[in-house]
């Protein structure tokens, strides 16, 4: 196993009273589950990263903010789609502090700026939970456009300065540890209103994609972690949230 070449402990409630940072490892969301609750593992390269539907996320050494979380929420908050939207707000957070600008959702586990991807999250239910985070720091668009990436972007483009690696992460662990603590308290409502504006299609016309490769199109008429309510048909349709794998404007 890796060893860590440095230990970090910040002042937490839940997440990041413990951070491991290593040069490399294979996947951080791999190192983490072997973790306790409350540790994050930091990494400047990854060589097997994984995302959303199996895909592979490499990144230059040193240029993104490579980490995994472990968490360990009540049973009932053990939903994809509350986790993921935990992450992404808190994420979207520390991205405004970092650069001024706000970020978007793109569902279900994507957060744009200026339409254009910044972050990606992956959601694996472990033992505990892990909660694996890319977030690009400091790219140049020349780098993305060289890798066949034009719709990606990074802080440092957005910005227009290059992004402290330690800040990020204070950031990032920051927001992480106070959207968690609301979130565990049994305030949900003020989490699911900032994923619902930061997704940003409620009354427009939009397609969801189901697991099973059907679609529904209609106007969204509410998103809540309960249920993705749609007028489509002549009538109104309620889809669970985990059954759709992408929603997006028709």
């Amino acid at each position: 196993m890796s060893t860590p070449r440095e230990t970090l402990h910040f002042d937490s409630r839940h997440v990041g009273r413990r951070v491991l940072l290593f040069d490399e490892l294979s996947s951080t969301n791999d190192t983490a589950a072997g973790e306790e609750p409350g540790t994050v593992v930091v990494a400047d390269f990854q060589s097997a990263g994984r995302g959303q539907y199996g895909r592979v996320w490499q990144a230059k050494p040193g240029t993104s903010l490579l980490l995994s979380v472990v968490v360990a929420p009540p049973p009932e908050l053990r939903r994809p789609v509350i986790l993921t939207a935990w992450a992404a707000v808190a994420v979207a957070d520390a991205v405004h502090r970092l650069t001024g600008q706000q970020a978007k959702i793109k569902w279900p586990n994507d957060l744009l700026v200026r339409g254009k991807k910044v972050c990606g999250i992956l959601i694996e239910q472990r033992a505990a939970t892990v909660v694996g985070i890319g977030l690009n720091l400091n790219q140049t668009a020349d780098e993305f456009t060289a890798a066949g990436l034009p719709d990606a972007s990074s802080l440092a483009v957005i910005a227009g300065q290059p992004i402290d690696p330690r800040a990020a992460l204070a950031a990032v662990v920051r927001h992480l540890d106070d959207e968690y603590d609301r979130l565990i308290s049994g305030e949900r409502v003020p989490l699911e209103a900032d994923w619902k504006w930061r997704i940003g299609l409620l009354g427009r016309q939009v397609v969801a994609e189901r697991a099973d490769g059907s679609s529904v199109t209609g106007r969204l008429r509410d998103l809540t972690f309960d249920g993705i309510e749609l007028e489509a048909d002549g009538g109104i349709r309620v889809l669970k949230p985990e059954e759709v794998r992408h929603l997006s404007a028709a």
